[in-house]
């Protein structure tokens, strides 16, 4: 089974600022291409890090109102590190002091379930795409990655008859039943064991484009109560088994 990749959604023509690109520069080309935020590149095009509108808004929020009393000032050694961090940003003038870093990168032969994944776990919109020597070739954004939603239903269960039925369960392609209707596969049909009924259901979960699974197979050996030398599967159905 194979996922979509990185490479495959991407924006190749990447809007780029560089270390020393003024503050106002950055900004005016962040509403120039309507985007929301730009990787920070060296001069050998390497990654350094990334700037979003929220850093931009950082160095507003800290700019001083004149009709407001002056604040006390604190020394930076007595705040955190986020903080001084905050102070830091909202004293820049150029990308480079603007940027956050270091940044959070994807690899284009990185399928687009992993590049989801690390969006989610670092909360960020967008990830620069760099090949093995960290140099920028891309950008794929959360809008790129839903693409992977448009996919025809069609397509998915031509996907669901190939990839699991027949090359890893061995089927028959009319065995089971598959209909996919806007992105959800239903299965529906005999199975000679239960443990190959849920390999088509983690399975066919994993594919790209598949929004739920809706489980209508029946089974006539439970083999989960068997002792595992009893056990019979075949083939590469074994090997998903082991890490259901």
């Amino acid at each position: 089974m194979k996922h979509n990749k990185v490479g495959s959604v991407m924006t190749l023509e990447v809007v780029r600022a560089e270390y020393g690109t003024p503050f106002k520069e950055v900004a005016r080309m962040l509403a120039d291409h309507h985007i929301s935020g730009l990787p920070v590149v060296d001069e050998d095009h390497k990654v350094l890090g990334v700037i979003s509108e929220t850093d931009l808004m950082v160095r507003q929020a800290r700019t001083p109102d004149p009709f407001e009393p002056p604040k006390r000032r604190f020394r930076f050694s007595g705040l955190t590190r986020t903080a001084r961090r905050q102070a830091a940003k909202a004293r820049a003038r150029t990308a480079g002091q603007l940027m956050t870093e270091p940044a959070v990168t994807v690899r284009a032969d990185a399928t687009i379930v992993e590049a989801a994944r690390t969006m989610a776990q670092r909360r960020i919109e967008r990830l620069p795409v760099v090949d093995e020597e960290e140099r920028l070739v891309g950008i794929v954004t959360r809008r790129d990655l839903l693409q992977v939603f448009l996919r025809p239903d069609r397509e998915v269960r031509q996907e669901v008859i190939d990839e699991v039925l027949v090359r890893t369960l061995w089927l028959a392609p009319r065995t089971v039943d598959v209909s996919v209707v806007e992105g959800v596969v239903t299965l529906t049909g005999p199975m000679e064991r239960k443990s190959e009924t849920e390999i088509a259901v983690s399975m066919t979960r994993q594919i790209d484009g598949v929004v739920g699974v809706v489980d209508k197979l029946t089974y006539r050996l439970d083999d989960a109560r068997l002792q595992p030398q009893a056990q019979a599967l075949h083939g590469v159905a074994e090997d998903w088994l082991r890490k259901l």
